[in-house]
């Protein structure tokens, strides 16, 4: 089973994607961390971030089931990542090796910007989980606190207004929610009452495919 998870930044969909993928018993991949690696590579090396020949190279060369987020989150190298994600050669590679770990039994839970809209279009069950922009702004804000991180809640906002519109307005692979994906709104949730309204939706969709 292959399970697709889209939405833009801080709207619970990582947090959500892992607890799900611990629930169904499956593999998880954060999609964002395949362009974050190759970004973090790229710095490392002190190569020129356009060179897409050089980001293919690095990208054939991961472990997708071995990306240190802890490791990636830095804010450099979300920039990067964000720089080198328009390279149309370096996406076509990234999503296919997004797809072979997808395809590998018994299956598992990506999430991402594309997903059920590139990555997996055949997924069994696809969900877009959003949120408000400022609920997202203060779980954002929320938590780079608890890092020790200073943020304004009003940088934040700014910051997730331009990567949305970033996001949505790209000509390759544009954030959008798939035709049949289940909108998840997690405005108003918990993470748990969003665990569990996944968990609902994703049960009954397993129930009603064929055996």
């Amino acid at each position: 089973m292959i399970i697709a998870i889209d939405g833009p930044a801080a709207s619970g969909k990582g947090t959500l994607s892992r607890r799900l993928a611990e629930h169904f018993e499956l593999r998880h991949l954060d999609t964002g961390l395949t362009y974050r690696a190759v970004a973090a590579a790229l710095l490392a090396k002190g190569m020129p971030l356009g060179d897409e020949a050089i980001a293919i190279e690095i990208a054939r060369n991961l472990d997708l089931g071995h990306m240190d987020k802890s490791l990636l989150s830095a804010h450099e190298i979300g920039e990067v990542a964000s720089r080198v994600a328009v390279l149309g050669g370096l996406r076509e590679e990234l999503v296919r090796l997004q797809r072979e770990f997808a395809n590998k039994p018994p299956g598992a839970v990506l999430d991402g910007r594309d997903i059920g809209t590139v990555v997996c279009q055949n997924a069994e069950v696809k969900l877009f989980v959003t949120a408000s922009s400022e609920a997202r702004a203060h779980r954002r804000t929320d938590e780079m606190r608890s890092k020790g991180i200073e943020a304004e809640f009003a940088d934040v906002l700014e910051d997730l207004k331009r990567r949305d519109l970033r996001d949505s307005q790209r000509t390759i692979a544009p954030m959008k929610q798939a035709e049949d994906a289940h909108l998840l709104d997690t405005t108003e949730m918990d993470i748990e009452t969003a665990f569990q309204a996944a968990v609902d939706i994703i049960s009954k969709a397993r129930d009603t495919m064929p055996t």
